[in-house]
């Protein structure tokens, strides 16, 4: 069983910036490929960006290439996402997700942290 456990949300202006960490129980980590989610209100829960075990892969949403990047450190068991010029339409619950390598959907999950942009 792998716990995960977010932080570095938070209220910004648009334009500006956040990162998000993601810690992870266990000592597998560096198994498991990770990936960030968000939600707003209303809406389904999308993927963002992800990240492969070995930190060589990476995938980002339309929505958000060139703005956000996603970066691990296995050593600290912990997972980024750095977020720059945030807008209004990035306010949402961000989840932090994760699998070991050969799964095909995500079955850890953390409870989220809230990113609100103001304009």
């Amino acid at each position: 069983q792998v716990q995960l456990v977010e932080s570095g949300g938070g209220l910004v202006q648009a334009g500006g910036s956040l990162r998000l960490s993601c810690a992870a129980s266990g000592r597998t980590f560096n198994t498991y490929n990770m990936a960030w989610f968000r939600q707003a209100p209303g809406k389904e829960r999308d993927r963002v960006a992800a990240i492969s075990a070995s930190g060589l892969n990476t995938y980002y949403a339309d929505s958000v290439k060139g703005r956000f990047t996603i970066t691990r450190d296995n050593a600290k068991n912990t997972v980024y996402l750095q977020m720059n010029s945030l807008k209004p339409e990035d306010t949402a619950v961000y989840y932090c997700a994760g699998s070991q390598y050969y799964r095909t959907s995500y079955d850890y999950w953390g409870q989220g942290t809230q990113v609100t942009v103001s304009s």
